[in-house]
């Protein structure tokens, strides 16, 4: 698949260089026809979604895991990228599915659910998976990112060793205010999203503001919504071994994905 190889190029060429934060595609030995766009989230990389992703894989899906522009390479240049190239990175990871005549969902991590959010406003996904959306970070300044960052350009953030190479420990507080423009862009458009959605959230979750993935499950159009939330053991990324709940979530995806709904989707 030379579309691949050039996705590999040029994650090298931007300064990717740790394997498992490349972008990766998992093809299933009896495809089903249908394929799960994975989207990663803010300071992440393709790795957290990979969990997910052979899980899919496993039950026949094809599972493409997109490297969002800035991510897996270094906070110096995920601070001088926009919201707009994640948009536009997850758009074309949709339509390259498309194009191999397959039905489409997406799932999304954090900012990765944002970005799914946008999709589906365009694209209108088979189905949807939401892993700890929201609408407000936690942090009280968040909001006052787009003028923060010329006095503090990097939030640190506290990370354990084995971390270090798959997240940043300084974010951009550049793209924090890019997340703050993908939030206002979809001011008022939740009710137009009518793609049935899974959102999975937890009590545990300190990145972002609390209730406000059940905010989201209010406000979507969509008729089939089932929404869970886990306790305060669980972190806000779900789907890695760090998370004590990592199996249930995982199989939680693939049983929402698996079970027909009453709607029709393109």
């Amino acid at each position: 698949m030379r579309w691949f190889e050039q996705e590999i190029e040029l994650a090298n060429r931007e300064g990717v260089s740790h394997p498992d934060n490349l972008p990766f595609f998992l093809s299933p030995k009896k495809p089903n026809g249908e394929a799960v766009l994975l989207v990663h989230g803010f300071s992440s990389s393709p790795r957290e979604m990979l969990p997910l992703g052979q899980i899919l894989q496993q039950h026949n899906y094809t599972a493409y895991g997109v490297r969002l522009p800035g991510h897996g390479t270094t906070p110096q240049d995920l601070a001088n990228r926009k919201a707009e190239e994640w948009l536009t990175t997850v758009d074309h990871g949709y339509q390259i599915l498309r194009d191999m005549n397959l039905k489409v969902s997406v799932a999304g991590l954090s900012t990765g659910a944002v970005l799914s959010l946008h999709m589906a406003l365009r694209h209108h996904p088979n189905k949807m998976i939401l892993l700890s959306p929201f609408l407000k970070l936690q942090h009280f300044l968040a909001p006052f990112a787009g003028i923060l960052h010329y006095l503090i350009p990097y939030q640190v953030k506290e990370l354990h060793e084995e971390e270090l190479p798959f997240y940043y420990q300084k974010r951009p507080l550049k793209g924090i205010s890019q997340i703050n423009r993908l939030l206002k862009q979809l001011e008022g458009k939740f009710s137009s999203i009518t793609t049935p959605t899974l959102i999975l959230t937890s009590t545990g979750d300190a990145t972002i503001a609390q209730g406000t993935a059940e905010k989201i499950n209010q406000k979507l159009g969509s008729q089939e919504k089932p929404f869970h939330c886990y306790g305060d053991e669980v972190p806000h990324v779900l789907t890695t071994s760090e998370n004590p709940q990592q199996q249930d979530v995982l199989q939680r995806c693939a049983s929402f994905l698996n079970t027909p709904t009453s709607i029709e989707n393109e």
